[in-house]
């Protein structure tokens, strides 16, 4: 008994040692076919430069082949390759092995690499170093400059004294916006979406507020309106987005590398049709607002529908070329002049903007809105003189909405050397009709109107913080009297009391 259980574990002993010795012999031949087939089909890499045009066609057909079996580390081939045919002078091959690393390790500054030095002046690798490698152009200078532009105007309006606050924080956020979405263009154009993967689809989600923010802002300055509650669902568009692509945001920076380098953009299709449904409703909207503007019987100074028109075009011109970029890219045809062309309109609103806040301030004061009385035989006094004039209640009416403009918002009181003559210049009628207008409606005659409006001016003058300390004399030069006997004969005619008793009785 005991011999055949040992004739049996020295059986199994046997048959064990049979099958290690066979198992080491596969994987000995296996290694022995993987060498003798790396080294017949890669051949010699440092060989390249030495063969021929036909040769190096062969060469390469063998390379990818081998690659494509995956037995031997691409990675490396692929650098050992391109830095092969750079020292042959290869440019074009070199380039394809360089972009085929980047692709395989997301290490996009190789194209850099010292090795290329003998074919950095090359079309292909000069094409491959802009594509890849850290720019800083002209088109990137611009774009920091717009958003820079864009970033002081978006806070320097809000700070505007007697303006209307909500219509400056609407265009605020519409200048910001779009300064945001320079300072991403600055980055692209200077390849920092590659060192900067985070960035990836970073501003896209304020592209649905554009519209509403325009709209609103139309809304606000031709018609006063105020918001409501249900004003917020115009946010919704700007929600979903955000949910939709909150799994991208989260994805870490080497992933989101690699969708940046294969192109590869989830949902482009369904954000570009949004975003052009969007921009052209509310584009719809904001034509249809600015011509009730023009169809209504409100004055508005001819400045403000200058920059209200302006404001539509530019959004309009935007509006079509992003449309025009976006059928074609969503058709993977190209168009880097229509993309450039987007750009450009949008830094020129933004630039549009900030020039209008500082050389015309009066744009974002208060609204320039003024309402034409409904009954105008309440406001007219009747005057014999001028039964034989040819001015009508209609033009009559128009003048004095005009007139009221030029005083209220204007200020054209505080010009020391306004005439009745320049009055009527800038109303564009003829001063026998100024000149009625003020008799017919104010009850005055032109300079005690001016005269009078410039007392009024100069008490708020006074009540105020900026003058505490400056002497009388320099209130009534600021608000346009050439004297202080005038200024204080003109005070007592509408007070009863001299500048210096006012003081003391309302401000002290």
């Amino acid at each position: 008994m005991r011999l055949t259980q040992r004739k049996t574990e020295l059986s199994l002993l046997f048959f064990g040692l049979i099958l290690l010795i066979s198992v080491k012999g596969y994987s000995l031949s296996f290694g022995v076919d993987i060498k003798n087939e790396s080294e017949s089909s890669y051949v010699s890499i440092s060989s390249i430069k030495n063969l021929s045009n036909n040769d190096k066609s062969k060469t390469t057909f063998q390379h990818s082949k081998v690659l494509e079996k995956d037995a031997i580390d691409s990675t490396y081939i692929y650098r050992e390759l391109a830095f092969s045919y750079a020292n042959a002078n290869e440019s074009e091959l070199a380039c394809e092995f360089i972009e085929k690393y980047i692709e395989s390790t997301l290490d996009v500054t190789f194209v850099g690499h010292s090795y290329f030095d003998q074919i950095s002046t090359s079309e292909a690798h000069i094409a491959l170093a802009n594509k890849y490698l850290k720019q800083f152009g002209w088109w990137a200078i611009f774009c920091f400059y717009v958003a820079f532009v864009g970033f002081f105007l978006s806070v320097v309006i809000n700070f505007r004294k007697r303006s209307d606050r909500v219509a400056n924080l609407l265009m605020s956020c519409f200048v910001l916006l779009h300064s945001c979405f320079m300072i991403h263009m600055a980055l692209y154009f200077m390849n920092y979406e590659y060192y900067l993967p985070h960035t990836l689809y970073l501003f896209t989600t304020f592209s649905y507020l554009y519209g509403p923010l325009i709209f609103f802002y139309f809304k606000r300055v031709t018609e006063q309106y105020k918001f409501k509650l249900t004003d917020l669902l115009h946010l919704l568009p700007t929600i979903f987005l955000v949910i939709l692509l909150l799994p991208i945001y989260l994805l870490p920076g080497e992933e989101k590398l690699r969708m940046v380098i294969y192109y590869e953009r989830p949902y482009l299709t369904l954000i570009s049709i949004s975003k052009l449904t969007s921009l052209l409703v509310y584009g719809v909207l904001v034509v249809r607002l600015y011509i009730k503007s023009l169809k209504s019987e409100l004055y508005v100074a001819k400045i403000v529908k200058n920059w209200q028109r302006n404001i539509v075009l530019f959004c309009s011109i935007y509006i079509l070329s992003y449309a025009i970029y976006a059928i074609l890219n969503m058709s993977h045809i190209g168009s880097g002049f229509l993309f450039n062309f987007q750009v450009a309109s949008i830094a020129v609103m933004v630039l549009y903007v900030s020039y209008s806040a500082f050389v015309q301030p009066s744009l974002f004061g208060n609204l320039k809105i003024i309402v034409t009385p409904p009954v105008i035989q309440n406001t007219v006094v009747s005057n014999n003189k001028y039964k034989k004039s040819g001015l009508t209640q209609s033009l009559s009416l128009e003048l004095k909405s005009k007139l009221l403009f030029l005083l209220n918002e204007e200020k054209i009181y505080k010009q020391n050397d306004i005439t009745l003559q320049r009055v009527s210049e800038l109303l564009e009628t003829t001063r026998h009709n100024t000149s009625q207008v003020i008799n017919e409606h104010f009850d005055l005659n032109f300079f005690e109107l001016i005269n009078k409006y410039r007392i009024e001016e100069a008490k708020e003058l006074l009540k105020g913080e900026r003058y505490k300390g400056f002497n009388i004399i320099d209130v009534a030069y600021e608000v346009g009297f050439n004297n202080k006997v005038t200024f204080n004969k003109s005070f007592k005619k509408y007070n009863q009391i001299t500048p210096s008793e006012y003081l003391k009785l309302f401000v002290a």
